[in-house]
């Protein structure tokens, strides 16, 4: 298993679910994942196989070389099964913030949306506050799916700015909802 310099710890775990380094067993199991929810991803258009083997081995693969990478992508198991992954991207280390990444397996969605969600989210508060102390981790969303934002606020999150109208999105301008939480522990 690969470990990242900035980190202390290789996995975090919450319950059954447990963050290891990104794995390349599962990159086709992200791009699957990723074509199938694009809707809501800042991705302009569908991944191949050839795009993925190239984002692995020469963006991926050079996180685990550098001090501060700008993000830090972990896969996200359950019972060791792969079920999804996430991370923290665009991080900041001078004002010490990160953004939140995440996506799941799209057949979880339906029934464990929630669940996964508020486990992922104190897995990656245990990556951003106690090992990297980080000051802060936002969530930017297109306002596409509202029941994420129940989960973020049961999660101690708040939403901190509403960009009205700020990206284009199937034919319109739709808003982008931030959420955040702030660093209480360290």
């Amino acid at each position: 298993m690969r470990s990242y310099k900035c980190l202390s710890n290789l996995i975090f775990q919450e319950e059954l679910l447990s963050l290891v380094p990104i794995r390349d067993e599962d990159k086709y199991d992200i791009l699957k994942i990723r074509n199938e929810q694009i809707y809501h991803l800042r991705q302009k258009s569908l991944l191949t196989k050839a795009q993925q083997d190239y984002y692995f081995s020469e963006i991926v693969a050079k996180l685990f070389e550098e001090e501060k990478p700008n993000q830090i992508l972990f896969s996200l198991l359950k019972d060791n099964e792969f079920i999804g992954y996430g991370g923290l991207v665009h991080i900041n280390w001078i004002d010490k913030n990160a953004e939140i990444s995440f996506i799941m397996k799209t057949e979880l969605e339906e029934e464990n949306f929630s669940a996964i969600w508020i486990n992922y989210l104190k897995l990656i508060e245990k990556v951003a506050f106690y090992d990297l102390k980080m000051h802060k981790i936002f969530t930017y969303a297109f306002d596409l799916r509202p029941h994420l934002y129940s989960v973020l606020e049961n999660s101690n999150f708040v939403e901190e700015a509403r960009l009205k109208e700020h990206c284009f999105f199937d034919d319109k301008y739709i808003d982008v909802v931030i959420h955040s939480k702030t660093n209480r522990i360290c």
